[in-house]
């Protein structure tokens, strides 16, 4: 049995391991500008609406509850659903500004 075929070793089988790392970097490059980066900017617009928060803006929680603020406190808000009806939330629990919106019939 000839044994020098099998321990002789392609000069061209290195080339290979560059170009799958090339690709896998490229990779992580488009997800980085298409998924994370993105989400980053999104978590920061949100945290900064929520430090803006102020009496009176109209907002909705996670659970869709619409409701005008209140109060403002540090970690908590107080939102009024109805009247006499006022809730205390976490300021987490805020995702959006309903101001903008137009009012329904």
């Amino acid at each position: 049995m000839n044994f020098s075929v099998i321990l002789q070793q392609n000069p061209d089988a290195g080339t290979g391991n560059w170009s799958f790392l090339v690709m896998m970097g490229l990779i992580f490059v488009v997800m980085y500008f298409f998924m994370i980066r993105p989400q980053q900017k999104k978590q920061k617009e949100l945290i900064k609406f929520r430090s803006n928060l102020q009496k009176g803006d109209k907002v909705v929680t996670i659970g869709g509850v619409y409701g005008v603020i209140s109060e403002v406190k540090e970690k908590y808000v107080l939102v009024e659903v109805d009247s006499n009806v006022k809730l205390r939330l976490d300021k987490s629990a805020i995702v959006k500004d309903i101001a903008d919106l137009p009012p329904t019939k």
